[in-house]
């Protein structure tokens, strides 16, 4: 079965049987009005969201009901610390936060791996007051674990892996494209994401 048009899909299990860039994402959360921004675990969040019936909207869009005053604007006036609640200084991968945690690790370029991300997002879902930045920087350093990282947006690399690992790949000079020619395959289909050896007898015509 080919990988059909988004508008095309009725569930987000449909959804969830096919690979999808981040770039696709991004464009689909634009085109339904969702919050583009973040990892494609965000993205994956947000358009599961939409199946659900709940539309997670740009940061930017939102407004606090007190005073009128742009949730932004919320944002940007809130004192950070290690011991801030996440859902109190409204946490999201902005430049902000970026360089909150680049002062607290001295890492001048800091980029939130995903296992923050992640957690990030469990914290939001189940509405947990009490996790602080101190905490997702414990997650960062790896020193405690709150919910681990869904390793399917690594599906890609994995199957490159693979398949270079295999000694069938020799015989093929150009490996990077025919594996790009079988992950397409792979991608637009709902066959499991993964390099089997099978596939190159499978599509010997097609790469």
């Amino acid at each position: 079965m080919l990988r059909p048009q988004f508008n095309e899909i009725k569930s987000y299990e449909e959804f969830s049987k096919f690979y999808w860039y981040r770039e696709e994402l991004q464009k689909i959360c634009k085109q339904l009005g969702l919050d583009s921004s973040g990892f494609k675990a965000d993205l994956n969040h947000s358009i599961e969201e939409y199946f659900n019936g709940n539309l997670v909207r740009s940061v930017k869009s939102h407004r606090l009901t007190e005073r009128g005053i742009h949730y932004t604007k919320s944002v940007v006036t809130t004192h950070l610390t290690l011991q801030t609640s996440l859902l109190e200084c409204r946490f999201c991968f902005n430049q902000r936060f970026r360089d909150f945690f680049s002062e607290q690790t001295r890492i001048k370029n800091f980029r939130f791996n995903v296992d923050m991300v992640a957690t990030a997002r469990k914290v939001k879902e189940t509405n947990d007051t009490t996790f602080t930045l101190g905490d997702l920087l414990d997650i960062y350093y790896g020193k405690k674990t709150y919910k681990k990282y869904d390793k399917v947006s690594l599906q890609w690399n994995k199957f490159v892996q693979d398949f270079c690992a295999d000694p069938a790949a020799y015989q093929f000079p150009n490996k990077l494209k025919t594996t790009a020619r079988l992950w397409k395959i792979v991608r637009e289909s709902t066959r499991e994401k993964v390099f089997k050896h099978e596939l190159l007898d499978e599509f010997e015509n097609k790469i």
